[in-house]
């Protein structure tokens, strides 16, 4: 596949006349539109009307139609045309004037006199969108008879001289952009501004070794053919943004039709890019005179032809440069047109290019850059996948849309020459599919992105990205996925049973899954790619919802672990353990009382039930926890003590339990000070006193259960339970040393009063001196704390008459318009409340606000 920039197609060809009588040779040209005028040898302008096509070809329905000739007279050439389409003019310069006449009828505009001794000149573009009712252009002539150039106003009916500009040389070529004109004079190039009046000398030239070249370049740029044969762009301001061109000898003239600058010799015509000054096309042209360009492209034009070449639109110039895998010099020429193509064209052009430059690199082993290459072209994995010889089944009927470039490496015939490089692409391919899936880019292609992945990571044993990847998608088919998984178990010998567990779960598949892992913990099948099976059970199945797949497997968890099991119903959340579900694991659980008391604990503690049977199925859990040790006298393991303290702790705290079930539960127990708390829960604290002194238990379990009961309660009542304890002491034999203890060494829990009045007459007042002191100590001290109080309440009171003294002495004063601080409303009752800042409420605000 060539590249062409510009398409040749003949516009015009005069017919054939015996040489010496030949004077209709094409001399100059001018074009608007579909409209060419050409100026011959013998001074005729001829109008020629093309043909509505966009692009001209040789078609015999669509002729280029002859229109009228204008005769001169019998002098020279006709030098130079241009057409004024705003005034309907044109500019004929022939025989040394310059002359106006109708662009269609050719018939000379009869109020504009011929301007003489004109030997160049030009229109000023910017002139010529003028369209108010007075229009007129600006024209620039240069002289035949003074060194210098001068500015006209043309109208429709009369053209002007406003200014004069001298110069040192004659002037050989020039053009004008805004008000800047480039002139070539003798021997160099300079710009003068007619406007300001400034000017600027540029760079020299040979004229008799060269021709003389000044063309528009561009907005505010000139063409100029500079010093050894370089074709330099200059800005009006007199500085070049573009590196120069560098061009053969003898070039006739040049102009740019951008993004190309085109140069005519006598036996072709070079394009040149704009965008990075290399050649791109040369087109033969036998004896061509001269070129106009245009924006759609250039007319050439010879002794007898008329030849159009027609550009090429851009988008398939760089289509074509891709395809020629010439993808540097396309990415440069979309970036260099940006502007001049529309923003979904150049969008998906630039996805496009670099898309096959990724390959390019692709193929060339730089996967980095391929990589970065596919991600920014936004590349369907596909497009990728489908070279891979094992993976073309994943892309199914996918048709690419890519060319894949002339060197292109067989990635199939690679794995059975060179393993290590085929594995550096399967690597490539992993990383790239990694950095795509779950983007949009990979969305697109989600299922074979997956299906893809799955196969590399099962061939190359990623147990943990493999299992990763399977835990987060569910795109692929799920029975050629595994059909994956057990090849590759088979061939390799993989631990590939966990995978396929996790490839179950993914796609919902919950039995087959937890069946798969069960196997695993069971030992028949073997995998060690997941350290902890059974724990990765129990999470998963505290994940799932009550259905069948959790009651298939709660019994095969429990018997592994009870206290890691119960963890299937416990790590839940609380709004899925509702009542039926309860009473179901509660069922369930009956067999493995471990978990029961965890489960109980669970609903309890963590969920806050306020249940009786809930509560009480929770204390006697632990009553049967604890039973079985201490009929093998193991009241000191460190498990039983932490069943008693949660069991004490849920009878002190819990109201809700049925003492009745539960004292019966504890009654065939050596758990005493149990009892004893489920006694004292129901009101009778004697009675749970005496057994605790009576039936053997421990005399600080006695102090502990007053302290523990009191708790929360009024000073009366802790004085009470003290009394108690003390009473039981002395009406018991062989307790009086424990009575004695407890005076003395808790005098402030007891009222000295009633405590004296039941004392023994026959004890000594040495026995309970201690006591005494103690109490009377703390007597006091709660007298004198009492006159603090009393006189700190004084001294507030004192402060609230003073404040109250100091607001009533002063006048309020209540005017029209005064509101209330706290509703906003008027205030127009007569009672009303001020604040000690002043502030005014209605009463019934400040009761509010107090409440």
């Amino acid at each position: 596949m060539s590249f062409r920039a510009f398409t040749q197609s003949l516009v015009y060809e005069s017919p054939n006349v015996p040489k010496e009588k030949d004077k209709s040779g094409i001399h100059c040209l001018e074009c608007y539109g579909r409209n060419i005028y050409i100026g011959t040898r013998g001074s005729v302008v001829q109008h020629l009307t093309l043909p509505s096509s966009s692009r001209l070809e040789a078609d015999p329905d669509r002729t280029t139609r002859e229109g009228r000739r204008r005769k001169l007279g019998s002098g020279g050439p006709v030098s130079q045309l241009r057409a004024v389409p705003v005034l309907n003019h044109l500019l004929v310069l022939w025989d040394r004037s310059l002359s106006a006449f109708n662009m269609f009828s050719l018939d000379p505009a009869p109020s504009l006199k011929r301007i003489q001794h004109v030997s160049l000149f030009q229109v000023c573009e910017s002139s010529l969108s003028t369209q108010s009712q007075h229009a007129s252009v600006e024209l620039v002539t240069a002289s035949s008879r003074k060194r210098g150039i001068r500015i006209h106003v043309l109208g429709v009916d009369r053209w002007e001289c406003v200014k004069e500009v001298a110069l040192l040389q004659d002037p050989v070529a020039l053009a004008v952009e805004d008000t800047v004109v480039c002139v070539a004079t003798g021997n160099r190039y300079l710009l003068h501004d007619y406007k300001t009046g400034n000017g600027v000398d540029l760079f020299p030239h040979n004229l008799n070794k060269q021709n003389v070249i000044v063309s528009k370049a561009g907005r505010g740029e000139f063409l100029l053919n500079g010093p050894d044969c370089l074709g330099m762009f200059v800005m009006s301001t007199g500085v070049c943004q573009r590196p120069p061109l560098q061009w053969p000898e003898g070039v006739l003239a040049a102009g740019v039709c951008f993004p190309y600058v085109l140069t005519l010799l006598p036996q072709a015509l070079h394009v040149y890019s704009l965008v990075d000054q290399q050649l791109k096309e040369t087109v033969c042209l036998l004896g061509a005179k001269g070129l106009l360009p245009t924006k759609d492209g250039v007319y050439v034009f010879t002794e007898r032809e008329v030849i159009f070449l027609s550009m090429v639109p851009l988008e398939e110039q760089i289509q074509t440069l891709a395809g020629c895998e010439r993808v540097q010099e396309a990415l440069a020429l979309l970036g260099g047109v940006q502007q001049h193509l529309p923003q979904d064209s150049y969008q998906e052009l630039h996805k496009t290019i670099t898309c096959l430059a990724g390959f390019v690199h692709f193929h060339l082993g730089a996967f980095t850059e391929a990589k970065d290459l596919f991600i920014k072209g936004e590349l369907d994995p596909r497009e990728v996948v489908r070279l891979y010889p094992d993976l073309e089944p994943v892309c199914g009927a996918f048709h690419s849309h890519l060319t894949p470039p002339s060197h292109a490496r067989d990635l199939k015939a690679l794995r059975q020459e060179d393993r290590a490089t085929f594995q550096l692409y399967q690597g490539f391919l992993v990383e790239f599919l990694s950095a795509v899936r779950g983007t949009e880019q990979g969305g697109r292609s989600g299922a074979e992105v997956d299906g893809a992945l799955l196969r590399l990571y099962a061939e190359q044993g990623g147990a943990e990205q493999l299992h990763l990847l399977v835990s987060s998608s569910e795109a692929w088919d799920l029975d050629a996925s595994v059909a994956v998984l057990q090849h590759h178990q088979r061939s390799e010998g993989l631990d590939g049973y966990f995978t396929l567990g996790l490839l179950y779960y993914s796609h919902r598949d919950h039995m087959n899954a937890i069946e798969t892992w069960v196997r695993i913990a069971d030992g028949h099948y073997e995998d060690t790619s997941c350290s902890d099976i059974y724990e990765h059970i129990v999470q998963t199945l505290s994940l799932l919802p009550y259905s069948d797949v959790l009651w298939a497997f709660a019994d095969w968890t429990l018997l592994r672990n009870q206290e890691v099991g119960v963890r299937i119903f416990t790590r839940r959340d609380p709004e899925e353990t509702h009542l039926s579900v309860q009473d179901e694991v509660l069922v369930c659980l009956k067999k493995y009382p471990q978990a029961l008391v965890r489960y109980l604990e669970f609903l309890v503690h963590d969920l806050k039930r306020e249940e009786e049977k809930l509560h009480s199925l929770l204390a006697v859990a632990y009553v049967a926890q604890i039973q079985p040790a201490l009929h093998r006298r193991e009241e000191a393991d460190s498990g039983v003590r932490e069943a008693r303290e949660k069991l004490q702790q849920l009878l002190w705290q819990s109201s809700l339990f049925d003492s009745a079930a539960v004292l019966a539960r504890l009654q065939p127990t050596t758990l005493l000070l149990e009892k004893a708390i489920v006694v004292g829960r129901g009101g009778d604290h004697q009675q749970a006193l005496e057994m605790l002194v009576h039936q053997g238990g421990e005399i600080q379990d006695a102090w502990a259960y007053c302290q523990r009961a009191g708790q929360g309660q009024t000073r009366e009542l802790k004085q009470s339970l003290s009394l108690d304890l003390l009473q039981i002491y002395l009406g018991s034999s062989g307790f009086t040393s424990a009575a004695v203890d407890l005076l003395n060494a808790n005098a402030a829990a007891f009222d000295l009063g009633r405590v004296l009045q039941v004392l023994p007459e026959s004890w000594s007042l040495q026995l309970v001196s201690q006591f005494l002191l103690g109490s009377l100590r703390g007597t006091s001290h709660q007298r004198r704390m009492g006159g603090v109080q009393r006189g700190l309440a004084q001294a507030e009171l004192l402060r609230h008459k003073y404040t109250w003294a100091q607001a009533s002495g002063g006048m309020l004063r209540v005017a029209r318009g005064c509101v209330c601080t706290a509703c906003k409303k008027d205030l127009t009752e007569s009672e009303f409340v001020c604040s000690l800042t002043g502030e005014l409420t209605h009463t019934t605000c400040s009761s509010r606000t107090k409440s």
